[in-house]
């Protein structure tokens, strides 16, 4: 499959936006592969592959998802024909019947990952402190202030809902596993992207390696492009 064929497209994760790829949309771009970035309501699963669903039925041709944290979760709901392969970056993956919130809190947090709950309005926010000490801890203080005032809150109906078949059963999967990330840990990465059978890439990045180290995000992208077959 020629890289000029395909589309790349990127889903992000909570308490992030569509602004949070540029770096690595930059790079496809300056490498001849198209990208698109949309932004997630975080309202609920459904309504979030609703949107991502949205945005595949205007491409044409074959697709490669990218997905960041939750939108793992959405990346594998959707059904479109179009898609050839999945990207995951230290994204969540639960099978059938599991919800985000299953792995998500499958193994145990380290002692810098914050504490997340619902606020007044029933949407989970991050606290602001967190983007230096758990999110992107490898970010500038100006990279870590922009995250945190751009942050979008998640509903829980967005991690409470058990997913249905999971996209990464037919098609191939590759995840860039974030080795020092301390929003979800090491051991839960590796036992979903095993779990998938993906091509694993483990590098000591942070949570938000699309920020910090996008050359790595964007290697794995390149491969998955190159690989997948139509």
């Amino acid at each position: 499959m020629s890289a000029k064929t395909v589309t790349t497209v990127f889903a992000h994760g909570a308490w992030a936006d569509e602004s949070s790829w540029d770096k690595v949309v930059r790079l496809l771009q300056s490498n001849d592969i198209k990208a698109v970035t949309f932004r997630l309501p975080l309202s609920s699963l459904s309504d979030d592959t609703a949107e991502l669903d949205k945005v595949l039925e205007r491409i044409h041709g074959p697709v490669v998802l990218v997905g960041h944290a939750y939108a793992g979760a959405v990346i594998a709901s959707t059904h479109s024909a179009k898609v050839r392969a999945l990207v995951y970056v230290a994204g969540l993956a639960p099978d059938q019947g599991e919800t985000v919130a299953d792995v998500f809190y499958r193994y145990e947090h380290d002692d810098k990952a914050p504490k997340l709950a619902p606020d007044s309005d029933g949407l989970i926010r991050l606290p602001a402190e967190a983007f230096s000490s758990a999110f992107a801890q490898h970010a500038t203080p100006q990279e870590q202030q922009a995250l945190a005032a751009a942050q979008l809150p998640i509903s829980p109906a967005c991690i409470t809902v058990p997913v249905g078949l999971p996209l990464w059963k037919r098609v191939p999967a590759w995840y860039l596993l974030a080795e020092q990330d301390h929003m979800i840990p090491e051991r839960t990465q590796r036992f979903m992207a095993e779990r998938m059978q993906a091509r694993i890439s483990a590098y000591p990045v942070d949570h938000m390696p699309s920020v910090t180290a996008p050359e790595l995000v964007a290697s794995v992208i390149v491969d998955a492009v190159k690989q997948s077959k139509v």
